[in-house]
């Protein structure tokens, strides 16, 4: 486990607001970067509520898995059980609605400086990040796993995909991590379904 030290730096926090809109998210800037205020949901949109899990990602991959059904974006259940390729999240697999896209290694290590503690949003576990009402929450949605796409973890953790591939092996990307005790960035496994916390172009 790699374990990513943070100096301390200067938090500054900015309102824009919330849009309810699927293709609409007026976002919240913290450390400089703006943050979408909910997960993805299916490709090129957000799901309803900040407490949404959305819908779960293969790194690099516009396909996305359902949070409770065993079914993806395209209407079928086949578990891809290939490892992503790529160095970076590709643009044409941007999964994220227009004028955002999955943040870089360095955004997701701004966001995990920032003040942040495990909390429930209506009943829904997870980790805010930021102060006052200049917050984004994360749900601890869990993940689908495994060569099969099992799912699990859903209210104990949280695994949000970054757009950088892991530099100590070919099958893992960056990802933050985070449960009640712990929050860091690590490699996670690129076929893997984790959420997508969308940062604005």
């Amino acid at each position: 486990m790699l374990l990513l030290a943070m100096g301390l730096a200067t938090v500054v926090f900015t309102s824009c607001g919330n849009g309810n809109e699927p293709t609409v998210d007026n976002g919240v800037v913290i450390n400089g970067v703006k943050w979408a205020t909910r997960n993805v949901d299916k490709p090129g949109t957000f799901a309803a509520k900040p407490e949404d899990t959305g819908m779960l990602y293969q790194w690099n991959r516009n396909v996305g898995w359902s949070s409770t059904d065993f079914i993806n974006s395209n209407g079928t259940t086949k578990w891809n059980e290939v490892v992503p390729l790529g160095d970076t999240w590709e643009t044409a697999n941007n999964i994220c609605p227009k004028g955002w896209r999955v943040p870089t290694l360095l955004e997701l290590q701004s966001l995990l400086n920032s003040e942040n503690k495990w909390t429930a949003t209506n009943g829904v576990n997870g980790r805010v990040f930021g102060t006052g009402k200049n917050t984004v929450f994360l749900p601890a949605a869990g993940l689908r796993a495994s060569n099969d796409g099992e799912r699990g973890g859903s209210g104990d953790s949280g695994y949000y995909w970054s757009s950088l591939a892991y530099e100590y092996g070919n099958e893992q990307a960056y990802s933050l991590f985070f449960d009640n005790n712990d929050e860091y960035i690590d490699g996670g496994y690129r076929r893997y379904g984790y959420c997508v916390r969308c940062v604005a172009e």
